[in-house]
Parts: structure tokens; C-alpha cells; sequence
């Protein structure tokens, strides 16, 4: 397995357009870091980035972990980046 590092923005005015998508957001996360898919996740102190770190086979596998994620699928994440990481220590 390998682990991809997430770097995304959110949308304009998260706070409140984050409301219909925050519960199944965080019970989907809840479920994948159980099943060790999501390593780490969340938000920017300022709530304009979110920064995460998946565990998948491929980079295919980990852009899907991304973009079926209520966040995304409603628009709330609206750009991401993913990248390969090694972890060193």
C-alpha cells in the first residue's frame, strides 16, 4: 500500500454550506480510518485548505477515496492535489 497526501481548498462560506454534507462526511472518514484507508485529515485553522493523508494501492484508488467524499461530490472541497508520499519517520 501506498499513502497520498492531500493538499484541497474549500469553498467560499464553508461554515454554513458545509451543513447537509458534514454528517455523512465524518461518518464516511470515521469508516475509512477504521479500515485504515484515511491515515489523517482536516482543515486549515483558517478553514481554506484541508490537508489529509490516504493509504491506498494506487494513485486511482486514492483520487476515488478523494472524490467520493461528500465534501467533494457537494462542491464544499472545490480543488485537491495528490501526491505520492514517502514516509520517512
Amino acid at each position: 500500500m501506498s499513502r497520498y497526501v492531500l493538499w484541497g481548498s474549500y469553498c467560499e462560506n464553508v461554515l454554513e454550506r458545509r451543513i447537509p454534507y458534514r454528517e455523512p462526511h465524518l461518518a464516511r472518514l470515521s469508516r475509512l480510518k477504521d479500515e485504515g484507508k484515511v491515515i489523517t485529515i482536516g482543515p486549515t485553522k483558517d478553514l481554506t485548505k484541508v490537508f489529509g493523508v490516504y493509504e491506498a494501492p494506487d494513485e486511482a484508488s486514492a483520487r476515488r477515496l478523494v472524490e467520493e467524499d461528500p465534501y467533494w461530490q457537494g462542491g464544499i472541497w472545490t480543488e485537491y492535489s495528490l501526491l505520492e508520499w514517502i514516509q520517512a519517520f
